[in-house]
């Protein structure tokens, strides 16, 4: 049961940073300032709420699971996971409060596109790191085989 929690958390996670992140450059190019404080809407809720459940999720399992296992790629992984976690908790989730608050109210000014610009970074951060775990948990899981070093490569 924790491998099946931990595959399905592990995917929905950088699937729904992904999704923000990608749903809120979209609509900051191409919207008005009332699709920017409806997207701001969703990401906070129903957003936050699906996406702090899993990434808890993929991280109580990912330890459950790795507690035993030794190796570089889970020492990888462990490495990452409290960045992402940070990362989560401790920027985006204030940044996603505070722009929802800020584009519900029309402040649409310099604060609010400096801080739009360290949540964008800040999600490409864990998009890259989870993707990174995804990449790794694959490998463990043996449905993904490891590049051979080209020294090693026979051709």
């Amino acid at each position: 049961m924790p491998k099946r929690i931990h595959l399905i958390a592990g995917i929905l996670s950088p699937l729904l940073i992904a999704t923000f992140f990608t749903s809120t450059v979209l609509v900051e190019l191409l919207g008005s300032h009332a699709a920017v404080a409806e997207l701001k809407a969703l990401v906070v809720t129903p957003g936050l709420w699906v996406f702090l459940p899993c990434l808890a999720a993929t991280g109580g399992s990912g330890m459950f699971i790795g507690k035993s296992r030794k190796g570089r790629l889970v020492e990888g992984k462990r490495i990452r996971m409290p960045f992402i976690a940070a990362n989560g908790l401790l920027v985006l989730v204030p940044c996603a409060i505070f722009l929802n608050e800020w584009a519900s109210a029309g402040a649409f000014d310099l604060r609010f596109y400096v801080v739009q610009a360290l949540e964008l970074l800040a999600g490409a951060t864990n998009v890259t790191l989870l993707a990174l775990n995804v990449r790794d948990g694959l490998r463990l899981a043996a449905r993904l085989r490891a590049p051979v070093p080209s020294e090693v490569r026979h051709s």
